[in-house]
Order: C-alpha cells, then structure tokens, then sequence
C-alpha cells in the first residue's frame, strides 16, 4: 500500500512479518523441491528461504 493511500483508509502503510508462513503444495512439487535442496546441500527451508529471495529480488 501506498503513504497517501494507507493515510486516506487509516491504516499502517508498512506491517511487520514474522517471517514464518505456511506453504501447500502438492506432493510431487513437495518431493523435487526435497530433493532439490539435498542436492544443493541444504535444508529444505533453507533452500525454499533463498529461492523465494533470489526470486523475489529479480
């Protein structure tokens, strides 16, 4: 949300993340990215956390 637009509908225009949330997956998608992290020597929330980073920042 945008300063003016957050001030115009009262509410906080930054909200703080505690940085835990719940991914669904189907079962497939779940075992590839397991494995995708083992092969790179990671957890699977360590590999998940940079994936989306690395996604996210692109």
């Amino acid at each position: 949300m945008f300063p003016d637009t957050c001030a115009e509908d009262g509410v906080e225009p930054r909200k703080s993340y505690s940085g835990k949330f719940v991914l669904r997956l189907d079962p497939e998608t779940h075992e590839a990215a397991t494995a995708a992290a083992i092969a790179e020597g990671k957890s699977l929330n360590q590999w998940a956390a940079e994936t989306i980073r690395e996604a996210a920042s692109a």
